[in-house]
């Protein structure tokens, strides 16, 4: 996906289709999710603390863990993909890294060595199993607070949030560092990152697909710098190494969060075929305070945005990502997931038949 594509996007068919991540491929959840009518499947990784889940699979026969230390053979993988395909669905592609792999190469501190073998073992692993993506982000999670205080919107549904205000001393070091570190810093890193990761990428046939920073709010959180927090710095990455196998995990409401006008930063990015998938998800105000929200009930229109989708010739999955929880919800909030797999596909069918 480098610059020699620019407008590509625009000459293609649009096929847009809905996907789900979960981190569970059991029997029900797998059901479930091709009663809804989603197409694809991205696999969660194994940190529970990051992103919850309410599976319980004692034996380990319908997860496959990908964390630190944890890294699944092709043969786990494939056997993964089979299960998925079974269902009737694809499983395209895994979510994204957990913190736990790529922290240590984040901060450049002893163990990144060992973490970034792994890594590049799960790509490679990912390609022989033949499924395509791997997203993954720069963000210290678990390390400086993702959200605040909760609020409820509409019906009492209860969401995730961000006000600034609440941090007592954005200044003040994270716990467990022990000092600040600067932004060319985190760039080097970065740097020799994407230029081990992709060349194994290629050799692979498997694309990566980063996220932004979440929230994206000042250039600096706790001591660390918060790379991926505006679109000119999603230049830099993709301009680094340019690279077919490189593009971005398109957080709707992570750009909506900036205040970007989500449609532009599509048309940005998507014709030149730098989008690998999109979270769709939308936010109500933007940084410093902002919070989750229905994806029909945001700062942007999902009509319009949808009609950009098609207007670029996009060609690929979006999954709903934070979703409010409901009554009757679950941990992986299966009503509100419900919800809005079936409010997006009515809006892809209806832009489709425009």
């Amino acid at each position: 996906m480098n610059d020699n594509r620019t407008n590509a996007g625009a000459n293609r068919a649009a096929d847009v289709r809905v996907g789900v991540r979960t981190r569970t491929l059991s029997d029900e959840r797998l059901r479930y999710v091709r009663q809804l009518g989603a197409t694809d499947v991205f696999l969660d990784h194994a940190d529970t603390e990051e992103e919850p889940d309410d599976f319980n699979d004692r034996d380990g026969s319908e997860t496959v863990p990908i964390g630190r230390d944890s890294i699944p053979s092709a043969a786990d993988l494939e056997a993964a993909r089979e299960r998925v395909e079974s269902a009737g669905l694809s499983l395209t592609g895994v979510q994204s890294l957990p913190y736990s792999l790529y922290g240590d190469i984040m901060f450049g501190r002893e163990g990144s060595d060992a973490a970034l073998e792994q890594i590049t073992t799960l790509i490679r692993n990912l390609g022989e199993a033949g499924i395509p993506i791997l997203g993954y982000q720069w963000n210290p999670r678990g390390v400086v607070p993702m959200r605040t205080s909760p609020v409820r919107t509409r019906g009492q549904a209860s969401t995730t949030a961000f006000d600034l205000s609440e941090l007592d001393d954005p200044d003040a070091l994270a716990p467990g560092l022990d000092r600040s570190y600067t932004e060319s810093e985190f760039w080097e890193q970065y740097n020799e990152f994407l230029r081990t990761v992709l060349s194994v990428a290629e050799e692979a046939g498997v694309t990566l697909a980063l996220h932004p920073v979440d929230p994206p709010v000042l250039e600096s959180l706790g001591g660390i710098p918060r790379l991926f927090r505006d679109v000119e710095n999603f230049e830099r990455a993709m301009s680094i190494v340019p690279s077919e196998n490189h593009g971005l995990k398109l957080c709707l409401g992570c750009f909506s969060q900036m205040g970007e006008d989500v449609s532009e930063v599509l048309r940005r990015f998507g014709e030149r075929d730098q989008i690998v998938f999109i979270h769709f998800r939308d936010v109500v105000g933007t940084v410093p305070k902002f919070h989750e929200t229905f994806v029909d009930a945001g700062n942007f229109d999902t009509v319009d945005v949808v009609r950009t989708l098609h207007d670029i010739g996009y060609d690929g999955v979006v999954i709903p990502d934070h979703v409010p929880k409901m009554t009757g919800d679950d941990d992986w909030r299966h009503r509100s997931r419900g919800f809005t797999v079936g409010y997006l596909r009515g809006v892809i069918d209806a832009v489709r038949s425009e």
